[in-house]
């Protein structure tokens, strides 16, 4: 095997790949509820704070309309709980992430599978099952049960193949296809969540600047009304909230000490790790890029 050796995620096994897309869908399925809620709320208050408007007989359009936005909001609420949608795309996520750690620690001879072990193979399907086991428990839907995903491919030939080179391509396939790689994901998803940091940050300072400054002329009994000022209250509330549910800031943080870690650890890799130390340096480098992890940083950032 030559040093030009890749290991990419369509390496991966056929399981990753189907919990990936479903984290994925379950995730836009989540975040597009919490949306809808939120902007049905302002639509509501909105509806609600307009003056009476045209008639349906005896009822207000207007306020037959703020009727149907809140009746949404409850339906949409309603459909996501049966659904499921958050708890899937966390438990979905999660199995993803845990298969391609396993994954790429097997590949690479990372502990527990390193040089020395024997019956590696069956080590990495104990271990696997394992950890799946765990994540059924909670109610992660195992498509194998179902037949969406064959079974016995948990072991991919890529896998099987990078495990057989030697120690130096095996350093430097894992350096450049997963702690770079990861790295710069890390550094992206920064930057975005600081772009969006900013973005809302300076719109509920502009929604709330605009009711303060309608509240006082409204102190004096002129203005544009208390409505306009709850209407423009409403939307800086959904503003926020919608902020703490995309938890731009505290993934600013999570993210930036999680890509610190990685580049320390890729320049120790390249430059003073043994091949007796290999294994327990790329367990650690996983231990980083968990999901658990990121959590952890995220719920305990300033």
């Amino acid at each position: 095997m030559s040093d030009s050796t890749t290991f990419r995620n369509e390496d991966l096994p056929a399981l990753f790949h189907h919990t990936d897309r479903a984290a994925v869908a379950r995730q836009r399925e989540s975040v597009q509820a919490t949306r809808a809620q939120l902007l049905l709320l302002v639509a509501a208050a909105a509806a609600v704070a307009l003056p009476s408007g045209p008639r349906l007989g005896a009822v207000r359009l207007f306020g037959l309309l703020g009727v149907v936005a809140y009746a949404g909001v409850l339906a949409v609420g309603v459909r996501a709980t049966r659904r499921r949608a958050r708890p899937q795309w966390q438990l979905n996520r999660s199995a993803a992430e845990f298969i391609k750690s396993l994954a790429w620690r097997y590949a690479v001879h990372g502990a527990p599978f390193g040089s020395g072990v024997a019956g590696a193979r069956e080590t990495y399907r104990t271990r696997l099952e394992k950890g799946l086991d765990e994540l059924r428990k909670m109610g992660w839907e195992d498509p194998r049960a179902t037949g969406e995903v064959p079974e016995g491919g948990e072991i991919t030939g890529a896998m099987e193949r990078l495990r057989g080179a030697g120690y130096a391509v095996r350093r430097e396939t894992y350096v450049r296809d997963r702690l770079i790689e990861q790295r710069n994901w890390y550094r992206r998803r920064t930057e975005v969540s600081r772009r969006a940091t900013a973005l809302w940050s300076w719109t509920i300072v502009l929604l709330t600047c605009l009711a303060l400054l309608f509240a006082v002329v409204g102190m004096f009994g002129s203005g544009p009304g208390p409505e306009l000022t709850a209407l423009l209250s409403a939307a800086a509330a959904a503003g926020i909230a919608w902020n703490e549910v995309r938890r731009h800031h505290p993934l600013i943080e999570a993210h930036s000490l999680i890509e610190q870690d990685l580049a320390a650890m890729m320049v120790v890799m390249q430059t003073t790790i043994t091949e007796s130390q290999w294994p327990s340096s790329v367990y650690e480098t996983e231990r980083y890029v968990s999901p658990q992890h990121t959590d952890w940083l995220a719920r305990h950032s300033s």
